[in-house]
């Protein structure tokens, strides 16, 4: 059956009627979205990270980790991965709308390269913020050892690097943010609009959300995984020496050493961890909007 138009044009004209969280309130709602969806995806994190690191497949991380460490090494690095959703993740999701908002983005006609650029933005915005919380959980998880405390990780990373330490992968980190949320925020947007004029459903309907956060999620992980194993091997410098220098150095090193497709090693635990991800983060911060009477993404 054809989509019902007079029913899409009622659902348009009750959505408009809603209004637009302000920049600080969506950065708020998202905080909470990514914080409650990371206790979920974090040992998938875990096992992405080793195997990144290790050069080991995905069978071999898991039961060495399962039998070596026990389960609760699934979840090492935790607190910093909460510190990292409540602040890099916070404002690249929560961020979005509004600046899509201010680019002239938000309606459905709007050119895709804007609202990847609204993606874009905020996404490097918040990578800078949270870089500290992301180096420390990338060495939280690839130490397969005992647990080191929060307070021992903090202070041999300043004695040993300075504050610079924290920063080791910034640049890596904030092209992957650009590219990572340019993709999944744009095509999230965009494919909204293609489901619900496929399908007759709402844009705030459930089913929209899913099916367009799950495709947003297999285009993430294609774009996203070359920049994802650098960032991870600049990251996992032990933080008494330096490996790379730059970016650009840890590329070429990395390629040498495994060739290009390496680039793209622990593809399916990137793509487990993004497509659920983005799905749960997407539903849940629709659902906050609604709760507090704001209008979709």
């Amino acid at each position: 059956l054809p989509p019902n138009n007079n029913n899409n044009n009622k659902n348009m004209s009750i959505q408009t009627s809603k209004p637009k969280p302000s920049l600080i309130q969506s950065i708020a709602l998202g905080g909470a979205s990514c914080v409650f969806t990371v206790n979920f995806t974090h040992p998938i994190e875990t096992v992405k990270t080793r195997m990144q690191v290790s050069g080991d497949g995905l069978g071999r991380v898991f039961s060495t980790t399962l039998k070596g460490e026990g389960p609760a090494a699934f979840w090492k690095g935790i607190v910093w991965a909460w510190g990292r959703e409540g602040s890099y993740a916070s404002i690249k999701l929560g961020a979005y709308a509004p600046v899509r908002d201010a680019l002239g983005a938000s309606g459905k006609d709007a050119p895709f390269y804007l609202k990847f650029a609204a993606g874009a933005i905020t996404g490097g915005v918040g990578s800078i913020i949270g870089n500290p919380f992301d180096v420390l959980k990338t060495l939280a998880q690839a130490n397969k050892g005992k647990s080191v405390g929060l307070s021992t990780l903090v202070s041999d990373m300043y004695s040993q690097q300075g504050i610079g330490g924290f920063y080791r992968g910034l640049q890596a980190n904030i092209l992957r943010a650009c590219v990572l949320n340019a993709t999944k925020m744009g095509c999230y947007d965009i494919s909204k609009g293609y489901v619900a004029d496929a399908t007759g459903w709402d844009r705030k309907d459930v089913r929209t959300s899913f099916c367009s956060a799950t495709l947003a999620g297999f285009f993430m992980t294609c774009t996203v995984s070359p920049f994802d194993r650098i960032r991870t091997n600049l990251m996992n410098q032990p933080t008494d020496a330096k490996l790379y220098n730059g970016f650009m150095d840890c590329a070429v090193k990395t390629v040498k050493e495994g060739g290009v497709l390496s680039l793209w090693r622990g593809f399916i635990p990137i793509w487990a961890r993004f497509a659920p991800t983005a799905t749960i983060q997407l539903l849940v911060i629709e659902a906050l909007y609604g709760v507090f009477g704001f209008a979709s993404i």
